[in-house]
């Protein structure tokens, strides 16, 4: 009989959004009249924006013809979107980013997955605590932990608690690692880096030889200029940080996939003898054995997210959600409760009140309100007693759930 891959066996119970997902379908099939606002999973919900969806009609057009059909296309990206992210994402920053530098992917949730897969198996890992499940698990999965304790962190992990003190923005660790998982805007607490927080960050980073992966997936609802949106508008960045950006949330691409992340050419890690290799020839021989590149149609799409008519619809999607956000905050706050987040993020963070755990928060939502939310200890230990409350809705299912919220635990 085969042999399965027992560090499967560490992971906690389920992932958390299928165990969301369990209980809200319970709930449903005990209570099928009611009308559930969900506002858990960070899915969007706005349609396509015309001009994303005009150039992938007009990409299926060319796919239908002798002259336009494409086959395989590049494993990094077709040279027009990648263009395209150079011209547009990091140029107006003063950033300047080659080509070469650019990997076109179908998701920021899979780069992040993989990219442990060019380190070491003994590398020293650290994470901000409540951190985005999936950094953590992956690297469960591939052998680098022991076993969860009964607060839910991983021996061999070093945790960075993200708590009310620090803003939910922790800095370096003083021990030493080799990779750290950052997120900003952050997934699940919505707080946002500093420029002084990143400086930090890099200067301890290059000292200590330490590779950052920065996941800027939400950087396009950063309503406050001063804020970096790329860790590489900091001095020295290109020498220690990887960083990752999506599609999926800025422009609504949740359901057609596309993300990019970015390698500079100087960031090196070392083998076990000394010598110094380029982490961006190692992604790419990753990419072009795993991966045989996002379709021609979609990056068509992506490109179009650069267009002027994109840009101007793109960001009125951004201003929607954040109208909601704000509406979030203002009205849970209103009811007595105490919020962070959600000024340049589309998450609310929440301390749950009346003491309670934040999956009987989650349960008592879900029965007293029939409103959906996620449960911040299923992002870590540190995000016990707390929730996690999604932008991504309709503005008046937002005021609606707002309304049952206050009804069901108002002061």
């Amino acid at each position: 009989m085969s042999r399965i891959n027992e560090h499967y066996h560490k992971l906690q119970a389920g992932y958390l959004f299928p165990e969301i997902g369990r209980r809200v379908g319970a709930f449903q099939n005990d209570h099928p009249e009611a009308a559930l606002i969900r506002l858990g999973i960070g899915d969007v919900t706005l349609p396509l924006a015309p001009a994303i969806v005009e150039a992938m009609k007009a990409a299926v057009d060319e796919m239908a013809s002798d002259e336009g059909f494409r086959g395989y296309g590049p494993e990094n990206g077709y040279e027009f979107l990648v263009d395209a992210i150079r011209e547009h994402d990091y140029a107006p920053r003063g950033v300047e980013i080659a080509r070469d530098e650019v990997f076109v992917s179908d998701g920021s949730k899979q780069d992040s997955g993989n990219i442990q897969e060019i380190f070491a198996q003994d590398i020293r890992i650290a994470v901000t605590d409540p951190v985005y499940p999936v950094y953590v698990d992956t690297n469960v999965m591939a052998g680098r932990t022991g076993n969860a304790d009964d607060d839910g962190r991983y021996e061999g992990l070093v945790y960075l608690p993200a708590t009310e003190d620090n803003g939910f923005m922790p800095g370096p660790p003083s021990e030493a690692v080799d990779l750290v998982y950052l997120c900003s805007p952050n997934n699940p607490t919505g707080a946002v880096a500093s420029r002084e927080d990143l400086e930090a960050w890099v200067s301890w980073a290059c000292e200590h030889g330490t590779v950052l992966i920065f996941d800027a997936a939400y950087d396009a609802f950063i309503q406050d200029e001063s804020l970096p949106r790329s860790i590489y508008e900091i001095e020295g960045a290109r020498r220690c940080a990887i960083e990752m950006r999506s599609f999926s949330k800025r422009a609504g691409f949740t359901g057609i996939r596309c993300a990019y992340t970015v390698i500079p050419a100087e960031l090196t890690g070392s083998t076990s003898s000394g010598e110094s290799v380029e982490l961006r020839s190692l992604w790419s021989r990753r990419h072009a054995t795993k991966f045989n590149s996002v379709p021609y149609p979609v990056q068509r799409a992506a490109e179009a997210v650069f267009s002027p008519d994109g840009q101007e619809q793109t960001r009125q999607q951004v201003a929607y959600y954040m109208a909601n956000a704000a509406q979030l905050r203002e009205g849970l706050a209103a009811a007595g409760m105490t919020v962070f987040g959600g000024e340049n993020a589309p998450y609310i963070w929440i301390r749950t009140p009346r003491g309670l755990s934040s999956w009987d928060f989650f349960d008592r939502l879900l029965e007293e309100a029939q409103v959906v939310c996620t449960p911040g200890s299923g992002f870590g230990a540190s995000g016990e007693g707390y929730a996690r409350i999604s932008a991504f809705n309709s503005h008046e299912n937002v005021a609606e759930a707002i309304r049952r919220i206050e009804k069901a635990f108002g002061s």
